[in-house]
């Protein structure tokens, strides 16, 4: 009996290709949007992610300032110093490296090149903790980072930009008026999710930039990597703990730094994309009842000019329930073509977004059946109505009804 109803549901919408073409157009807008939505909330998740991780694993960042500025320095608040990066080195033991940095906007110029760029002063544990490799050269020596040499490592745009094909190793670039040679370049990273470039800055040693860029002994920031995921917890605890006994704080005195765990910036920016994603998704599911409800006209249409033809098929004998199936799958039938070419446009809608968005390509099945399911489920709300009204019509009625 329902390969019969889908057989005549088959035959019902060739009649009227057109029409039915029309009539699941809503359906496969939605189904196309829901999946085009959440396929691509999921890669921008997938690559928020990726580029926290890329700054370096289980990575905890130390800096002067306090929460209720958003993470800034504070007015009044005492800069960091390298003896605190030393102090955490030496005393928290889940502490695999510790790098203490500092950073100016300065400008860099090789011959006629003249380009702004970050530039970092730090020590070779910058790298380690970064996580970043060299394409080229080597870092620092001991002897350049103790004399505070006027030696450079090169991030990759910074290289390219600059020199284009040729090798930098060994050639003097100036930093505003500062002189320097260039003894390495790291390898690229690529730009991040927020569109900022990782690979333009520049690292002098640390020595270097406090005697001749900032003149003074101030850190603005401390990497701290953890021996392992599992310890950065106790690690983020223990030089909270420390920073606070070496800034003389009582338990009632607010902060005047912060300790954070890039752990818990890539869970709290993971979770609002999430909620984005959804909340887009909700939104695009909202074209798919609007296409349940052209479903639902057009059947109640097609009910009105099939009257009479219903009316011959309950005189000859046929059953209420099978005049409801019958029409009940042809509504159906719409919503899963349209759900069909729907899964089939997302995906290429998908495709072409996550190429030109540089997003990666977060293939989710449950996603693709859902959209499906919820089709059909369209199909059923909608076309319910009016299978009912054509399977409750009068036969008398319904053979008068010219």
């Amino acid at each position: 009996m329902i390969w019969n109803a889908f057989l005549l549901a088959l035959g019902e919408i060739r009649r009227n290709l057109m029409r039915s073409l029309l009539t699941t157009l809503g359906i496969v807008i939605g189904v196309a949007a829901v999946i085009a939505m959440v396929t691509l909330g999921q890669g921008a998740t997938s690559k928020v992610t990726s580029d926290i991780a890329s700054l370096g694993r289980n990575l905890i960042l130390v800096y002067p300032g306090t929460a209720k500025r958003g993470g800034g320095a504070a007015l009044g608040a005492k800069p960091l110093k390298v003896k605190d990066a030393d102090a955490i080195s030496r005393e928290i033991a889940g502490a695999a490296a510790v790098s203490a940095t500092a950073m100016v906007t300065a400008s860099v110029i090789f011959g006629n090149e003249n380009r702004p760029t970050t530039v970092t002063g730090a020590d070779n544990a910058y790298f380690a903790v970064r996580e970043w490799e060299f394409h080229s050269g080597r870092p620092f020596s001991m002897a350049e980072l103790q004399a505070g040499k006027p030696v450079c490592v090169l991030g990759w745009t910074v290289a390219k930009e600059l020199f284009g094909h040729q090798n930098p190793l060994g050639a003097s670039i100036r930093l505003d008026k500062i002189s320097c040679r260039v003894i390495g370049v790291l390898r690229s990273k690529g730009q991040s999710s927020l569109g900022s470039d990782q690979d333009d800055f520049a690292v002098i040693p640390l020595q270097t930039f406090h005697r001749r860029v900032s003149g003074n002994q101030d850190v603005h920031l401390i990497y701290v990597s953890a021996v392992s995921s599992a310890a950065t917890d106790q690690v983020q605890s223990d030089i909270e703990a420390l920073m606070s006994e070496r800034r003389r704080l009582t338990r009632s005195d607010e902060p005047d730094f912060q300790v954070k765990d890039m752990k818990e910036i890539s869970d709290m920016v993971a979770n609002a994309t999430r909620v984005m994603t959804a909340l887009l998704g909700a939104i695009a599911a909202i074209s798919l009842v609007v296409g349940g409800i052209g479903i639902m006209n057009i059947m109640l249409v097609s009910v009105t000019e099939r009257t009479r033809e219903i009316g011959i098929r309950l005189a000859i004998g046929a059953m209420e329930r099978e005049v409801l199936l019958q029409f009940l799958v042809e509504a159906v039938v719409l919503c899963l073509f349209g759900g069909l070419i729907g899964i089939i446009t997302g995906l290429l809608i998908t495709l072409g977004a996550s190429h030109f968005l540089a997003l990666p390509l977060v293939f989710n099945p449950a996603i693709i059946a859902v959209a499906f399911l919820f089709s059909a489920g369209v199909g059923v709300v909608f076309g319910f109505f009016p299978a009912r009204k054509a399977a409750r019509l009068d036969p008398i009625q319904a053979l008068r009804h010219e």
